[in-house]
């Protein structure tokens, strides 16, 4: 049993995501931060897909109800156990009573507790994912608050080479404007070769209006042929539309399942986990790539996953 004491800003149990049913207007949902987000389960040897603790900006704190192994990857939150500091990416053995508690984040957005076994967690159309706007999933289809309890579903105090179970990670550091990789989207020949080129030179900064369903950002315009809106079709995470402003805003993890902007471009899936740890105020730019090339990126991303796994295993 977990008991939260204070919840942080946002706090929510998410897994690899509700899929099959965007036809029916339910999103996805799920982990911002895919390759965290399967890490911690590799640490604890869970199914990779096993349900976690997102912690966006400022991380909870909880008491511990049973002795349980735990780690904590993703953004730098400072993690303490009873004051004691630890460290990202390795497993811990908590007893019961301790305190576990994040801190404001340092390097990232956001941080992810996994404990082994998991969480005993009704699953809503196969996912225990929290979908915030529609209000299902995770626990009571909220984000956490404090008094909440979570129940564990097989803690575990003992995996096999269990303090060798750790992995030196190294957390992103500030960077003055961060590349993203594209392909270019379905409607990009709704834009002006001027917007285009804009699109592709220009820095874009992050707004505070920016949350799991997507990421506002602002800079130049981007001229449109005639106009940014169209008829209503699908949208992906990582999809970029262009607002009639002349606006990005980059879809993720809580994004509707249709819009009626004009996308210009599409983040490539290896970026998806960088992008979800910036934050409001941080500069992007966008560089197109092939889609033999985005290819590459993804199987050389999964290729290091592996070879995490196989490391800490």
């Amino acid at each position: 049993m977990l008991h939260i004491i204070t919840p942080g800003i946002l706090t929510t149990i998410q897994d690899g995501g509700r899929y099959g049913y965007q036809h029916m207007g339910i999103s996805v949902c799920g982990a911002m931060d895919e390759m965290s987000f399967r890490m911690a389960n590799m640490l604890l040897k869970n199914d990779e897909g096993e349900a976690v603790l997102e912690c966006s900006v400022l991380g909870p704190e909880l008491e511990l109800g049973e002795d349980c192994l735990f780690a904590v990857t993703g953004a730098d939150m400072s993690p303490v156990l009873n004051r004691c500091e630890l460290k990202n990416y390795h497993v811990y053995l908590g007893r019961k009573g301790d305190i576990l508690k994040l801190g404001s984040a340092r390097n990232g957005a956001r941080s992810y507790i996994a404990f082994a076994g998991g969480f005993r967690l009704e699953r809503v159309m196969g996912s225990c994912s929290t979908d915030l706007k529609c209000g299902i999933g995770g626990w009571q289809g909220r984000k956490l608050a404090a008094g909440d309890e979570l129940e564990l579903a097989d803690p575990k105090t003992d995996l096999p080479f269990l303090y060798k179970r750790y992995e030196d990670v190294a957390l992103p550091q500030p960077e003055e404007s961060v590349t993203v990789h594209v392909m270019e989207g379905p409607q990009s020949d709704c834009f002006t070769v001027e917007g285009i080129t804009r699109f592709y030179t220009a820095d874009y900064t992050i707004q505070q209006e920016s949350d799991r369903m997507g990421y506002r950002l602002e800079g130049e315009v981007i001229p449109c042929r005639e106009t940014a809106d169209v008829i209503s079709d699908g949208i992906v995470f990582g999809s970029i539309q262009i607002t009639s402003a002349g606006q990005p805003i980059i879809m993720m993890a809580d994004h509707q399942t249709t819009g009626g902007y004009a996308k210009i471009a599409t983040v490539i899936s290896a970026d998806l986990p960088r992008i979800a740890q910036l934050l409001p105020g941080q500069k992007i730019n966008f560089k197109q790539v092939s889609a033999q090339e985005a290819a590459k990126r993804a199987r050389r991303q999964e290729k290091e996953l592996r070879r995490f796994q196989r490391r800490t295993n």
